[in-house]
Order: structure tokens, then sequence, then C-alpha cells
């Protein structure tokens, strides 16, 4: 196995590693509401979640909304007091410690800004074991295009063949599916098991602790072995 083809898990991180889906949701139901569109309603925003910022706007306004910028921007400032709650699902360090130990490497693949990951790594403990990010700065169109998930392929050397995405979003999935990438999805971010699966999803578990409880079993176990 060489540097340029190694193998490799893509985690995504909101809703994934930490459990921030729902302090994400409150944030784009205030901007909505901010800037003028009460009817968009907490269930829509936690639907749409897992889609990149702006795009997260015109998927729920029509593509025709000429503000999606201004609600982007109020979503920022809403979530920003909201981040001291921010924690990691339970033995999310485990996890990530574990796929290193097995030889993988481990990158974030977020749809977030570039500057999340400036908190985002500390909050996991991945310091230690995160090989690299890849962030919504890195492409011109985030999750749910697979652009980001084939760009951390590329920037970090991974075998396609050897890489297992994770994520927690029908988006997450479907992002991985157009990649040409297996995919483990968790329910820990609020989506069910059925629409998981429906989606794609080759593997479902509960969260990250059940996926470590399985990990030699599963899709990630399998590309270290391979």
């Amino acid at each position: 196995m060489t540097e340029a083809s190694r193998p490799g898990v893509l985690f995504d991180v909101d809703g994934t590693l930490l459990d921030t889906n729902y302090l994400q949701v409150l944030a784009w139901w205030q901007a909505f509401r901010d800037t003028g569109h009460p009817e968009v309603s907490m269930a829509d925003c936690h639907r749409a979640i897992g889609i990149a910022s702006e795009e997260l706007v015109t998927h729920l306004l029509g593509d025709d909304a000429d503000d999606a910028e201004a609600v982007s921007e109020a979503k920022t400032g809403r979530y920003e007091p909201l981040r001291e709650l921010v924690t990691p699902f339970p033995r999310v360090d485990e996890l990530l410690a574990a796929c290193r130990e097995r030889g993988l490497a481990v990158v974030l693949a977020t749809s977030g800004k570039e500057s999340d990951l400036e908190w985002m790594v500390p909050a996991i403990g991945g310091e230690d074991v995160v090989d690299g990010a890849t962030s919504s700065a890195d492409v011109e169109s985030a999750k749910p295009a697979p652009d980001l998930l084939q760009t951390a392929v590329d920037a970090h050397g991974l075998d396609p063949d050897r890489t297992v995405a994770v994520g927690d979003t029908i988006w997450d999935v479907r992002a991985a599916r157009d990649a040409g990438l297996p995919v483990i999805a968790l329910t820990c971010g609020g989506i069910s098991r059925q629409e998981l699966l429906e989606e794609g999803a080759d593997e479902v578990y509960d969260d990250p602790a059940d996926l470590l409880a399985h990990l030699d079993e599963s899709l990630v176990g399998k590309v270290a072995g391979s």
C-alpha cells in the first residue's frame, strides 16, 4: 500500500460526530424568520440539514430566492451563541482513533465553512487522529453534490475502492452514492433508518458508539482489511 493509495474514512461532522443538527435547525429557523420567511418551519429546516448554506436556502425558498446570502448570514449570527452547547456524540474520539489504528486515513468532509473546522476539530477531540479535512470552501458545489467527497479522496491520496463515507442525512448518502463510494449512515442526526436505507445507505448504525462496537464487521473494517 502506497501513501498515494491508502484506504480511508470520510466523516461528515454535523449530526455525525457532533450532536449539532437540532442546534442548526433552531438557528436556521430563526434566520428565516429574521429575514421575512416565517412560512419555513423547523421541520423544513431539519429535512434540509446537510445541504450547504446558500443551497439550503434555495432548496427551501426556490431557485429564484434573491436573499439567500442574507439568510445564510443571519443563520451564522444565530448559530454563534449556540456553539457553546455543542458536544460530540459519545465515543467519537475512540471511533476516530480505532480507524487510525486499523491503518485508515481519517478525513473530515463537511459542507460547513473552512473557518468552522477551527472549532469542530477540537470539539470532536480529533487533533491527533484527523489526517485532514475538506470543506465547502474547497469545491464549487457542496453536498448533496458529490464534489466534496471526490475532492476529499483526491486531495488526501485515498483509494476510492477502499474508502468509506460516513454521514447522517439523505444528502450525505446521495453525495456518497454519486461519488461512487460505499456509505454508512447514522440515525443520530434525526433521520430514520428506513429513509437512509431507501436513499441507498449500505449500512445504518445508531451513532458513533454503535459503529465503534461493530467496527470490524462493518464496511470500515472490511476496507481496513483489504
